[in-house]
């Protein structure tokens, strides 16, 4: 079974990761909310669960305002052709429904079955905000937070510029020790 939000909450506790959250209603796309996020400091999020050519898994966590290009990606982060992936095959490999795909789901993501790639963007806002495993709420982390909890989960941070990707940059991965 997925991890539950108090789950998480523990999880981030026992890491010693400060974290905050405000419940309210669902928000079901970047475009809903915005009188929430306008209340909530720092980077909001939209997450893309993908799979590659390959059938490889990826999420990336990009700041809201960020436009990802899905043919331009793989170039950068190593994967082959991208497209979406199916709402079984999300809630398999990290146990989330459509509308909550969130990182902190990757706690549900031993095997690491899925890469994960953080927009740069996103990764300099202060503090990260994502939903904790349901799209009912936004928590609240600091970037030093964000990188223990890849850390514990023994996950390596990789950082895509997105906004220069078009210019043919983009690329900067952090391995697990250097977090």
């Amino acid at each position: 079974m997925p991890a539950t939000r108090d789950e998480l909450f523990a999880f981030l506790n026992a890491h010693g990761i400060a974290h905050r959250t405000l419940d309210h209603p669902p928000v079901f796309r970047v475009e809903d909310g915005r009188e929430i996020k306008a209340a909530l400091p720092g980077g909001h999020s939209k997450n893309l669960f993908l799979k590659d050519a390959k059938d490889r898994l990826w999420l990336i966590s990009a700041l809201a305002e960020s436009r990802i290009d899905l043919k331009a990606a793989p170039r950068a982060i190593g994967s082959a052709r991208l497209s979406f992936g199916s709402e079984a095959r999300l809630w398999a490999a990290l146990g989330v429904r459509p509308g909550s795909v969130t990182p902190f789901a990757l706690i549900n993501d031993p095997g690491h079955a899925v890469s994960f790639v953080l927009d740069k963007a996103l990764y300099e806002r202060e503090p990260l905000n994502f939903h904790p495993l349901s799209n009912e709420a936004t928590t609240a982390v600091s970037r030093e937070g964000f990188e223990r909890f890849l850390q514990a989960l023994g996950r390596p941070l990789t950082l895509v510029d997105f906004a220069a990707l078009e210019a043919g940059a983009g690329l900067q991965q952090t391995p697990p020790a250097t977090i």
